[in-house]
């Protein structure tokens, strides 16, 4: 009988009680008391117009945030995406200005440059061993360096105005953009091969230990190589994104968006130390972030208020899944003693 109790008392939360008490549901909900609160009390918040802008503006972190989360959940980082994006802006000003190729062809070998970025990052990483955290961080400099020697410090803008046109277009009188059709799509692909195929599932277990991943069959080197090329590659289209959005090509474009896009995927519950996170959990960050921001903006809060928020919640969320932890764990204790005492108690009485 007293075993009986003992595993009663301890067995884990299970089915929709698991769901509903999860991370990704807590980052979620508190989504919704932000928008709550913004539509009462932030003027024109509640609107298709707002919700217009509110997208067109995480679209680009959106996008980033599904490779790094792979990234991160692999106990690894890319600080070179937003450099990756003004270098791709770059690179595509220049052959539309001079090379008189079509935009198509513009956009596909501005997006080449992606791939060769995410490219020399993975090999430094994988074939040379060196840590993510620091060449990413060379290549920040690097990337956006280029961009500088590219185009220098002038703008393209005679991009074709439909284009521009189509990217700001909106579905209906909803305000959401069309360009958000393709943005759940990326998001989809991403959740499949982080959630249900062996290469997602590896990345956990290469985030927990390298020695262990590759232990049981994964090639750490191979699958860590095409996750950086995967950063780079949706960071050359957020590149071709923006420089289509605000019709204007430069080195700067991106510029900071690291900082957003890092502090999302952490906030979205995915660990700094790896092996843990969920890409619903991330997009929840991702919306939760963009719609704050976007409310204190229309509440007129100074620009570097935003960055202190933003900084705020990037370290609220590397620190909170350690005080949750080290909470949970005291409450699993106290539960143990209660049911250790309680059971000691009735076998004093029984004797």
């Amino acid at each position: 009988m007293s075993e009986t109790v003992t595993s009663a008392a301890l067995k884990p939360r299970s089915g929709w009680t698991k769901v509903l008490t999860s991370n990704d549901a807590i980052i979620w909900y508190a989504l919704i008391i932000v928008v709550v609160v913004a539509s009462f009390t932030v003027r024109y918040f509640a609107s298709p117009l707002t919700v217009g802008f509110l997208l067109i503006q995480i679209i680009p972190i959106l996008l980033i945030a599904m490779p790094m989360a792979l990234v991160i959940i692999s106990s690894e980082i890319d600080l070179s995406v937003a450099s990756i994006a003004g270098l791709t802006s770059a690179v595509m000003g220049v052959l539309w200005r001079d090379s008189g190729w079509d935009i198509g062809t513009v956009i596909f070998v501005s997006v080449l440059v992606g791939v060769v970025c995410g490219a020399f990052n993975g090999f430094l990483i994988t074939t040379l061993g060196l840590p993510s955290l620091a060449v990413t961080i060379g290549t920040l400099a690097l990337f956006r360096g280029l961009a500088l020697v590219v185009i220098g410090d002038q703008k393209v803008a005679n991009f074709p105005k439909e284009l521009n046109a189509f990217v700001l277009s909106k579905i209906g009188s909803t305000g959401i953009p069309v360009v958000m059709i393709f943005v759940v799509l990326v998001i989809a692909i991403f959740a499949v091969i982080l959630h249900f195929t062996p290469f997602g599932r590896g990345l956990y277990a290469l985030g927990f230990s390298k020695e262990a991943a590759s232990f049981v069959g994964i090639h750490v080197g191979r699958s860590k190589f095409w996750l950086f090329v995967g950063t780079g590659v949706v960071s050359s289209i957020v590149g071709v994104f923006l420089t289509l959005r605000l019709a204007s090509a430069g080195p700067d474009n991106g510029t900071g968006m690291e900082l957003s896009v890092i502090a999302a995927v952490l906030l979205g519950g995915v660990s700094i130390f790896g092996g843990k996170g969920s890409i619903p959990g991330v997009v929840g960050g991702v919306l939760l972030i963009g719609t704050l921001t976007y409310a204190l903006r229309l509440a007129k809060v100074p620009e570097t208020a935003l960055i202190i928020v933003t900084g705020s919640l990037l370290v609220i969320s590397v620190v909170a899944p350690s005080i949750t932890a080290w909470a949970s764990e005291k409450i699993r204790l106290s539960r143990i003693r209660k049911v250790v005492r309680g059971q000691t108690a009735a076998g004093t009485t029984t004797a």
